[in-house]
């Protein structure tokens, strides 16, 4: 195939997280969307996953620009770490979308590297790269969500970021342009990547405006301070329950570094209202009584450092929480997440709080992807010539395509793409035509984005096995041991003091051993002890801890 589009995803198929997808045509290339995911247990020691740059690295020279589909951190959260690697690139997006990527690229030292370039959606065309775009309006959990349509010549490469159908959307979100999208697929869609999250479910997503009429009824039956946690990009929210509180006579405290950032950037655009005086900082609530007051704050995922973590571990330094207090997880749990959350709600309940989630009081949530209805309407005004579903595991991949066929859609150009698949569309015809490296980019605590695969496996085996530790002293010019060897273990239990003598004999006898062949280099001699001690741990425990030799020449 000739003269074609292609799309590589680097993130963000077959998973829920790190979106990033290539488009290229007349060998020029541009991004769509930039995002983090989060790690896991067996990645210890990670704050972020990104996705693998190698490719982008590889081909700077034909990229032009990055284009963003909304703010959330599953699609902006990597462009720090991509801009110190690739250096300056102009990015495309909405204002509150730049706002949030503005505040990120200062923290990083960054934003004077970047040219920050406003779009609005409607029908105005923009020059990006080798295509013109057009940005369509669509309702998701954050304000200013857009669909990327891509002019080519084969039609519309149309990709929908995150999005929903609200029936009932409130009056500060961004409204579904059910009518754009009409005019892109008469106008022909070539090719259509579609948020595929929640593809399996059938039930039709409560509307948004739902979730202020639950939170009303609960500040109204709560007997004294509530607070309320959910994604602090979810300005929708943040909204509601302001109105909320004061309707009902309540003052709010927003807690949580991200929230105040976030909620003062919607202030600063007019997305986001504060009626009357009812802002408050956290201090200054203790001079209200318990029944009108609201914290609103961060840690819905249960992340150790967030807002509501620490005040269920007693360990906040303005909020504590007390019996009588209601608390309110307004969000759904992000999968890999449970044992977090589970364990947050536990230690707020031992603090005899009342504890609301989506399982007691289900409109207390609403998300923010469409369920199969929503696909199917957005499916039915694209009429795409190719489909490749992403945003989603793969039981969601393939519910979606599964979707797609019932509308017309033929199976044989719907795609189910892996990340590093090359999807290639020409008006021969489309597939996958090739792979290219793709993998995972890991941030550790230190904001170090070269943590290696290696390091993890070592830490994963310290944590499941163990360390044993010996340390020996030997003449430089014999390799002759001078002192006793000593032997020291973490993580690992040796049992009583037998199998430590027992090591420490194997130790000394590998020294010996060495000595009398003569050999002195200290490489060596670690591998000699390494082996000798790690023999005798395997045979006597079945267990293989990680034996760490070191050897100091006197």
């Amino acid at each position: 195939m000739t003269g074609g589009v292609r799309v590589i995803p680097l993130g963000g198929t077959g998973e829920i997280g790190k979106n990033m997808y290539v488009v290229e045509m007349d060998d020029r290339m541009v991004i769509i969307d930039c995002g983090v995911t989060f790690p896991r247990n067996e990645q210890p020691g990670v704050d972020l996953v990104l996705p693998d740059f190698e490719y982008v690295e590889e081909n700077r020279d034909r990229l032009e620009a990055v284009i963003l589909t909304h703010g959330h951190e599953d699609h902006i959260g990597a462009l720090p770490y991509l801009v110190r690697k690739i250096g300056g690139i102009p990015v495309f997006s909405a204002k509150f979308t730049l706002g949030l990527v503005r505040s990120k690229l200062d923290e990083h030292g960054l934003l004077d590297r970047v040219d920050l370039i406003d779009v609005e959606p409607g029908g105005r065309r923009y020059e990006i790269g080798p295509f013109r775009a057009r940005f369509v309006a669509l309702t998701h959990s954050i304000p200013e969500c857009m669909a990327v349509a891509l002019e080519t010549p084969l039609g519309h490469v149309v990709h929908t970021g995150d999005f929903r159908i609200d029936p009932k959307p409130v009056p500060s979100a961004t409204r579904t342009d059910l009518a754009g999208l009409a005019r892109l697929g008469e106008e022909g869609v070539a090719l259509l990547l579609a948020d595929s999250t929640n593809a399996h479910e059938t039930a039709p997503v409560p509307a948004e405006s739902n979730v202020g009429e639950a939170l009303a009824r609960v500040f109204a039956r709560a007997p004294g301070r509530v607070l309320v946690t959910t994604f602090s990009s979810h300005i929708h929210r943040v909204q509601q329950l302001l109105d909320a509180a004061y309707h009902d006579g309540r003052s709010v405290a927003l807690v949580g570094r991200s929230l105040n950032r976030n909620a003062g950037i919607a202030r600063n655009l007019g997305i986001l209202t504060v009626p009357g005086d009812i802002l408050t900082k956290p201090r200054e609530l203790s001079a209200l009584p318990l029944d009108e007051q609201v914290i609103m704050c961060t840690g819905s995922q249960g992340e150790p450092l967030a807002a509501l973590s620490r005040m269920a571990r007693g360990e906040h330094p303005q909020v504590t929480i007390t019996a009588g207090d209601t608390v309110v997880f307004s969000s759904s749990t992000v999968p890999g997440n449970e044992l977090a959350v589970n364990d947050t709600i536990n230690r707020l309940s031992r603090l005899r709080a009342t504890v609301i989630t989506e399982n007691e009081e289900p409109s207390i949530h609403a998300s923010g992807h469409g369920s199969s209805g929503d696909l199917l309407l957005m499916l039915e005004l694209m009429r795409p010539t190719h489909f490749a579903p992403i945003h989603g595991e793969p039981r969601h991949q393939f519910a979606h395509a599964d979707l797609a066929a019932t509308v017309g859609v033929d199976p044989e150009r719907t795609y189910i793409l892996e990340n590093g698949d090359v999807l290639e569309v020409d008006a021969e015809g489309g597939g996958i035509v090739d792979r290219v490296q793709t993998g995972l980019t890991f941030v550790d605590r230190q904001g170090a984005d070269d943590v290696a695969e290696e390091v993890l496996r070592d830490r994963r085996h310290l944590a499941e096995d163990g360390i044993v530790l010996v340390v020996a002293s030997v003449g430089a010019e014999d390799g002759a041991p001078l002192d006793e060897v000593e032997v020291v273990s973490r993580g690992f239990a040796p049992g009583d003091g037998e199998l430590l003598e027992d090591l420490r004999r194997a130790a000394r006898g590998s020294l010996d051993e060495s000595s009398q062949m003569r050999v002195t280099e200290v490489g060596v001699l670690q591998q000699r002890l390494h082996d000798a001690v790690a023999s005798v741990l395997r045979e006597r425990t079945g267990q293989s801890p990680m034996v760490l030799p070191v050897v100091l020449e006197v």
